[in-house]
């Protein structure tokens, strides 16, 4: 555990101490949201989010497992009861629709979406069942997704809705999430403290 925040903190400190969306923007970021931040969808939230080719940016909710299975939610697609992580909620966009964020070499295919090296957010359901088919627990599952208008998420990070660190695939894809806000908001509060003095 020592050794996971030693890794936070070392990533925190290189996010913090550039200015908000300033890294490539080809890089994810992770969104730490403020404690202050009190919708309910996004209250105590972590999300991986990346630009999209619209200009604006995409991403999802890494820490809201649900207590539903890929199985039990596709109960008659037998490759789907091989996923054993459960299924998580993505965010407001599309609730009704499943997105998998994919660790891959390759694009998974049509419709996925680049967010670091070696990740991509899958939308196209036939892309999604090929990841299911052929490298199910490669990917987590998400119900829904989270979108921001060109503009609007630096407009929230302006505004301190959101701390920013860089993404790193073992926090994006870490196995237990419970305590995953608090490790990272104390992480960023850590690294100010340090950039202040």
């Amino acid at each position: 555990m020592k050794q996971v925040l030693r890794s936070l903190l070392l990533l925190a400190a290189s996010a913090l101490a550039a200015p908000a969306l300033s890294q490539s923007q080809e890089d994810a970021m992770l969104l730490v949201a403020h404690p202050a931040f009190r919708d309910l969808e996004y209250r105590q939230t972590v999300l991986i989010a990346a630009p999209a080719p619209n200009g604006g940016h995409v991403g999802v909710i890494l820490n809201r497992p649900t207590r539903r299975s890929l199985g039990s939610l596709f109960p008659e697609h037998e490759p789907s009861k091989k996923v054993v992580d459960p299924v998580y909620y993505g965010g407001p966009f599309s609730r009704g629709a499943l997105v998998a964020l994919v660790k891959a070499d390759n694009t998974p295919g049509a419709g996925a979406v680049l967010l670091m090296k070696n990740v991509y957010l899958a939308f196209r359901a036939n892309t999604i069942d090929h990841v299911i088919e052929t490298t199910p627990n490669e990917a987590r599952y998400f119900v829904g997704y989270v979108g921001w208008r060109p503009g609007e998420l630096k407009s929230e990070i302006d505004r301190g809705l959101w701390s920013v660190l860089d993404a790193d695939v073992e926090v994006v894809f870490r196995k237990d999430t419970d305590g995953m806000w608090e490790d990272l908001l104390q992480a960023t509060r850590r690294i100010r403290a340090s950039l202040s003095y």
